[in-house]
């Protein structure tokens, strides 16, 4: 068995994860954490991090919490970037995991030192103190997050006022007495247009295409916790769903939003009524997309044009592995293509953690994925002939992952996946290990 430890890039919620099932399989490893703690973006401390002052989950905490650790009654349903930094340092310090970190370091480059299925991995990071320093590992595992690196989109124009992204934004006193125009209508630009609303002279929304908007209770229960329990074609669910919120909802065309040109689920619903709240109240004004900038003005499609202050992008976030070499995680097109989101083809002992966006996935999704790792390095270790099985799964065609759905072809949607299709191939790839 190869003794060489594992490196664990990042400890966020997927990294935790990861080092949860890496230690309770027996596997030794070393953590890297560039942030003093755990936590990742949850930890707005973190000079990474991306989420801002008002930011909670959009989930609820019963289908995001870890299963062998779930959140005390005490916790709000839709916890706080607060609270659920106290969550992952208090998960952390239930299963030690802490002390098999090394945090202030930054991983600058990850390279293998042969041609094999399973070479050996040589780690180069930067201290805090700027000293760098290198080590060779039997296997890497990434888990640095996918919502880190913002993805700013090109204009036409310049803009005179402040063109940011919402990855700079953490305080709405930022907006105060400025004519403000929010780009993109996903969640966190809804969330921070409602903010805005109590800070700025006037919030304005530009979109592209039409949402389907959710409200984060139904019935006086977590929209989240309801239903699921019958399974019903893609087609079925999507016509009774999406009617059962236009009963709480009404229909957003009337707001001024552009009737969506796909079916419910075929792209991330925005879990956000406030939002219409204020449109309705005339707080909030929708506008097309954008055509140009001219100074001060904004130009949109549909030839009007409005002056601002500030344009704030909230455009999402690109994946990004920049410490290794893009054909090592077979990238091809918008997001790297691996078996399950997990695992390249070529090597046996590098793996991938989070790279997953699904409606309602939670946490315990991605502790499926540590589950699965753990015991796919562990078999491969031991020489056992369950590791070739799914060394030959991933060699193969992908197994297909939509539940049937038919996603946007978007970058953000380039590695999204059915929950319940995918965390069902995870199980019965890992149960198949165990």
């Amino acid at each position: 068995m190869n003794q060489l430890p594992i490196a664990l890039i990042g400890a966020g919620p997927s990294g935790l994860a990861a080092a949860r099932n890496l230690q309770k399989a027996g596997l030794a490893f070393q953590g890297f954490e560039a942030h003093a703690d755990v936590g990742g973006l949850w930890d707005i401390a973190n000079p990474r991090s991306t989420v801002y002052h008002s930011a909670h989950l959009i989930s609820s905490k019963r289908t995001t919490e870890f299963a062998e650790f779930p959140m005390g009654d005490d916790v709000a349903d839709y916890p706080s970037h607060r609270e659920l930094r106290d969550y992952f340092a208090a998960f952390a310090d239930r299963f030690d995991l802490r002390r098999l970190f090394r945090f202030g370091a930054r991983v600058q480059k990850v390279e293998p030192l042969d041609d094999s299925a399973a070479p050996p991995w040589r780690v180069t990071w930067t201290e805090a103190d700027g000293s760098t320093h290198d080590e060779v590992f039997g296997g890497v595992v990434i888990a640095n997050g996918t919502l880190a690196e913002p993805s700013m989109p090109k204009f036409e124009g310049r803009f005179d006022g402040e063109l940011l992204h919402t990855a700079a934004y953490k305080h709405p006193q930022m907006f105060t007495g400025k004519r403000v125009l929010v780009v993109g209508a996903g969640n966190s630009g809804c969330d921070i247009a409602v903010d805005a609303v109590h800070y700025a002279r006037s919030v304005d929304i530009s979109v592209r295409r039409g949402y389907y908007f959710v409200p984060k209770y139904l019935f006086g229960k977590p929209a989240d916790t309801l239903g699921g329990r019958l399974k019903l074609p893609p087609w079925l669910k999507q016509k009774i769903d999406a009617t059962v919120l236009q009963w709480f909802t009404g229909d957003p065309v009337r707001f001024g939003f552009p009737r969506p040109d796909y079916r419910m689920y075929e792209s991330h619903p925005v879990v956000n009524s406030l939002i219409l709240h204020h449109i309705g109240h005339g707080d909030i004004a929708v506008r097309p997309d954008i055509a140009r900038f001219e100074g001060r003005t904004v130009h949109f499609k549909d030839g009007s044009a409005r002056d601002y202050d500030l344009v704030l992008c909230a455009t999402g976030y690109k994946l990004h592995y920049p410490f290794l070499d893009a054909a090592l995680l077979n990238w091809n097109g918008m997001a790297p293509r691996l078996y399950l989101n997990i695992f390249p083809p070529r090597h046996d002992n590098l793996a991938v953690m989070g790279m997953i966006e699904a409606s309602g996935i939670g946490w315990q999704g991605r502790y499926e994925q540590g589950e699965l790792v753990a015991r796919f390095f562990k078999a491969r270790a031991e020489g056992s002939p369950k590791a070739e099985a799914l060394r030959q799964a991933k060699a193969g065609p992908p197994p297909d992952l939509s539940g049937g759905y038919r996603y946007l072809k978007l970058e953000r949607m380039a590695y999204y996946v059915h929950k319940d299709t995918y965390r069902e191939a995870v199980r019965r790839a890992a149960a198949a290990l165990a």
